[in-house]
């Protein structure tokens, strides 16, 4: 992954950091308000729940108790039988005797007025029949719930089911609906008729409508329906509160996050990560400059020269980042790419001409590093290049220590490679290290040939370079002057914009041929 698109991914998990923390608060808040409006009517249904068990229950007890009792006429035996289960059972009405649908007596009257009982609305597995209706003695409309077994009935009034108080920090609304006609038998408040109607076709326990929450529990034993409903609005209050928890945890801990994560896109856009992104997407290029014979102006070689490119188009030169590469422990990764690229550019081109050579420039760090040795072995082998094409380059203070120095460059010589002594004259290297090195070429730094006309040094370094039989090569050459001067004191090889600038290697390509 690049250093771009890495900052690129890390601004925006910022922004999710900063966000999110602030975010996950506000939702939190609501959560917790959620699940305590949730909690609280759902503690109410279950409440509701084993009350409606309890009153069903009782029921079939009180009939279990008025049963026992071996009458079939309405004396007053029976009478005060029927009277003493109403009056033990907290949830009956009144006790009832019938034969078939027909109500003879009851706790009430000693002898009923009302006509047959309709079909009932439910007969459960227990043989238990249940009523909703509004029949009774007194004449009162108001519907009931009647329950009955063998020959006798019990009447519940439906308001006990929902008979509980709420615990919760809200109002909240109960009924009680038969789910034979969808007829609301009790309810502390007005049901929504539209809500019902909605709940039932889904046939859901919970269900939304209007700032309204609804929560169902059906009972098909009794085939009846609780409901139970509360407005939403007591959340958005509850809400608020909590935010006044949260909020506060999320912006801190936002900006905890922000903090590191900025602190983090800074060494992404450090110069040392922005050169090991380059390295890794292999951004680095190479240039190849091209080398001539001063003598006939002959194309000899080639001096490979690194380069990385920008986003705005322009290129790095080795002076600008090789200094950073070598401090931040890079230089050997920027070498082994640039002769990877070298290879892959030049390989098959170097084979089908054995009279050219390129140059490779290394760092000191390098020549401690024998990978370097065998990677070029490996590549000459792999391309069937001969060793003598491929020259290694050092400037003056790679031989700043001679001791360490002599023997990898003598190692690299025994391989075939021919070693470059850069830049010479720049440094700080004694001249009488030139006796003790095993070097072929010395390459005159272009600070020299710009001022040949003025320096006294260039012809002591070209004489010395001759006393030692050593080739030479003149970089930065620019004008014919200054080869042709060059070339009358003895200096073989040149390079510069005379001839050609760094050029990539499809240009390469098409300079040799033109000069060919």
């Amino acid at each position: 992954m690049t250093t771009r698109r890495m900052v690129i991914l890390v601004t925006g998990t910022l922004i999710v950091a900063v966000l999110l923390p602030v975010l996950l608060s506000i939702w939190l808040a609501h959560y917790q308000a959620e699940q305590r409006f949730d909690e609280e009517l759902s503690a109410y249904t279950r409440r509701i729940n084993t009350v409606a068990s309890q009153v069903i229950d009782e029921a079939k007890s009180a009939l279990k108790d008025i049963n026992r009792v071996d009458s079939e006429k309405c004396d007053l035996a029976h009478l005060q039988a029927m009277r003493r289960v109403a009056f033990t059972y907290r949830y009956i009405q009144e006790v009832a005797f019938l034969k078939g649908s027909q109500v003879l007596c009851s706790s009430l009257e000693e002898e009923s007025h009302i006509s047959s009982f309709p079909e009932p609305v439910k007969i459960n597995k227990e043989g238990y029949r249940i009523w909703f209706t509004p029949t009774n003695d007194q004449g009162v409309n108001h519907y009931m719930i009647a329950m009955s077994y063998d020959d006798h009935m019990v009447v519940v009034d439906p308001r006990s089911f929902i008979d509980v108080i709420p615990y919760g920090t809200w109002p909240i609304e109960a009924a009680l609906v038969g789910l034979r006609r969808n007829l609301v038998v009790a309810s502390s408040a007005p049901l929504s008729t539209t809500a019902w109607k909605t709940i039932q076709a889904n046939n859901l326990s919970r269900y939304e409508e209007a700032e309204n929450v609804y929560s169902i529990y059906r009972n098909q034993q009794a085939n009846f329906a609780v409901v139970v409903w509360a407005s939403s609005h007591p959340v958005k209050a509850t809400t608020r509160q909590q935010l006044l928890l949260w909020l506060p945890v999320g912006v801190l801990v936002s900006l905890l996050l922000a903090t590191l994560l900025l602190r983090f896109i800074r060494q992404l856009q450090s110069p040392r990560y922005r050169l090991m992104d380059a390295i890794a997407s292999r951004q680095l290029t190479v240039c190849y400059q091209p080398i001539m014979r001063l003598r006939d102006r002959k194309f000899v070689g080639v001096e490979a020269l690194v380069r990385w490119p920008q986003t705005d188009g322009s290129q790095l030169t080795p002076d600008i980042f090789i200094p950073l590469a070598e401090q931040t422990g890079l230089i050997g990764a920027v070498t082994r790419l640039v002769i990877e690229n070298v290879f892959s550019e030049l390989g098959e081109w170097l084979h089908h001409h054995p009279d050219i050579h390129v140059s490779i420039n290394l760092a000191p760090h390098d020549l401690k590093n024998d990978d370097v040795l065998q990677l070029l072995t490996a590549h000459c082998e792999h391309y069937q290049i001969r060793a003598q094409q491929i020259a290694i380059e050092i400037t003056e203070r790679g031989f700043a220590d001679p001791t360490t120095t002599a023997p990898i460059l003598k190692q690299f010589r025994a391989a075939g490679h021919p070693v470059y002594i850069d830049d010479f004259g720049t440094g700080y290297s004694s001249l009488s290290y030139l006796q003790h090195l095993d070097i072929d070429v010395l390459k005159i730094d272009k600070a020299f040939v710009d001022a040949l006309e003025f320096n006294t040094v260039t012809p002591h370094i070209i004489d010395m370079a001759k006393h030692l039989n050593l080739e030479m090569v003149a970089e930065g050459i620019e004008t014919e002057k200054q080869a042709e001067w060059l070339h009358n004191h003895g200096v073989q090889f040149g390079q510069g914009w005379l001839f050609s600038k760094a050029l990539n290697v499809n240009e390469l390509w098409a300079w040799s041929q033109k000069g060919d």
